[in-house]
């Protein structure tokens, strides 16, 4: 038997799908919700907690419950919006070192006497340095006996022929935030001032067999060389 508080939050998960909402909008106040489902307070609580986990709601203590404005069931699409042709991009290994550092180790989750290399790499448009990357990639996936450092220049390409993964195809988790100021090293190398920005992403990469991470990448991308595109998942 489905438990009551699970039918309000149902119904009233319903109510927010089918548009008698607006992102924003203020919500039933929980005595209106006690008396439309002849429940408990402790059911209409319960059932508006998991609603509010789940990004439907946001509860404000003393101004009542409002419709999330970045409601999770819309599907939504991002993608970088290239801003030239990337088949002139030019990429340069800085450097590939093997590290043992802990904060990496556990975005990897690797042992603490696992290791993991790490790949610096320039990417230019119109000999204009615009990306560093910094790669972390657990060591069982680098085989330097058959390839060289520049032969890392494209690590997705490495990814497909030397174990038939497919990057692109895999799950991941990516972050954007604004860097500011930039890292001294890294406007350096992008020819820029600290005093401008960067985007910093951030993404982890994660197999669809197992969860096993594949890499963690921290990249820098000028400020003006970055834009996204957003829409729904549904045009």
């Amino acid at each position: 038997m489905v438990p009551k508080y699970q039918q309000v939050k149902d119904d009233l998960k319903e109510r927010i799908l089918s548009e008698k909402f607006e992102n924003g909008d203020r919500f039933y106040t929980e005595a209106e919700l006690v008396e439309m489902y002849s429940v408990s307070s402790i059911t209409v609580i319960r059932a508006l907690n998991e609603l509010e986990r789940e990004g439907y709601l946001v509860r404000i203590q003393g101004k009542g419950t409002f419709i999330s404005r970045a409601r999770k069931n819309k599907l939504i699409r991002f993608s970088d919006v290239e801003l030239f042709p990337v088949q002139d991009d030019v990429v340069t290994v800085l450097s590939m070192t093997v590290g043992d550092t802990n904060k990496y180790l556990h975005h990897l989750g690797l042992r603490e006497d696992d290791q993991y290399y790490k790949i610096e790499r320039l990417r230019q448009a119109d000999n204009v340095p615009y990306i560093y990357q910094q790669s972390y990639i657990p060591q069982k996936f680098i085989d330097l006996t058959q390839h060289t450092t520049e032969d890392y220049a494209s690590i997705y390409a490495r990814f497909r022929e030397d174990f038939g993964i497919h990057m692109t195809e895999e799950k991941f988790v990516e972050t954007n935030e604004v860097a500011y100021p930039t890292p001294k090293r890294v406007a350096k190398l992008l020819g820029m001032s600290e005093n401008e920005p960067t985007v910093l992403q951030i993404r982890k990469t994660l197999s669809h067999l197992n969860n096993e991470v594949l890499e963690y990448i921290e990249t820098y991308k000028k400020w003006d060389y970055f834009k996204v595109k957003m829409q729904s998942n549904d045009l």
